[in-house]
């Protein structure tokens, strides 16, 4: 009877033990960094957890800077994403490294590959899981009619391609926006669907990326 009512006894402090949440890193540029604040995608996709009730479950932490490109993520991952100890890291890059080739300082798209595999690679090897992400809009106008739609669609290709030779979780942003404005659009705007300025994302923006992502948490 004793060594029954111990295990009884030890069964019960087991289930007392709390709950260790998942850590969950969003890693990115300016879009990421307004994320956590007031509607941002972050601060979204946490008052969606606290309404079904799991925000016991996770820990998210935002880890963007605005004009971020990938090496550059690349050179903060120690500090910004690995001290976090994260199980799963969201990766959202590449507005900058396709945007910034107006002035000469965007990425090559061979060496935007090498550096998002490069993250890959060392996320992993610290145990954590990745979701990668495509990167959205450079302007809101239908048909691939934005100036640097057609650089947008190579580097989401490239994402895409990443996502199924790692066996990565994709989230297509770039499809999710695009097909949003092809139905939302009618008068063909370049701005103000999903965006506030063509790039940085309005409160419908956000709500589509927290959508989007929450599917895969």
């Amino acid at each position: 009877m004793k060594y029954f009512l111990f295990g009884l006894t030890l069964i019960c402090l087991l289930s007392m033990k709390p709950l260790k949440k998942k850590r969950i890193v969003f890693f990115g540029d300016s879009i990421t960094e307004a994320g956590v604040k007031k509607g941002g995608y972050i601060d979204l996709i946490q008052s969606s957890l606290n309404e079904k009730g799991m925000a016991e479950n996770y820990a998210l932490f935002g880890a963007g800077i605005g004009g971020n490109k990938v090496y550059d993520l690349y050179l903060r991952l120690e500090d910004d994403v690995l001290s976090k100890k994260p199980d799963v890291v969201f990766i959202y890059v590449g507005i900058n490294d396709v945007w910034h080739k107006t002035s000469g300082t965007g990425t090559d798209l061979d060496k935007y590959e090498k550096f998002y595999n490069a993250l890959i690679t060392k996320i992993e090897a610290a145990g954590a899981k990745v979701v990668v992400c495509t990167p959205t809009v450079i302007g809101e106008l239908k048909n691939d009619e934005n100036a640097q739609d057609k650089d947008l669609n190579a580097y989401a290709d490239v994402v895409r391609k990443i996502a199924t030779a790692r066996n990565c979780k994709l989230v297509d942003l770039r499809k999710d926006f695009t097909d949003y404005i092809d139905k939302n659009n009618p008068q063909n705007l370049e701005q103000d669907i999903l965006t506030t300025d063509r790039v940085h994302l309005n409160q419908k923006g956000n709500q589509v990326v927290a959508d989007a992502m929450l599917e895969k948490i």
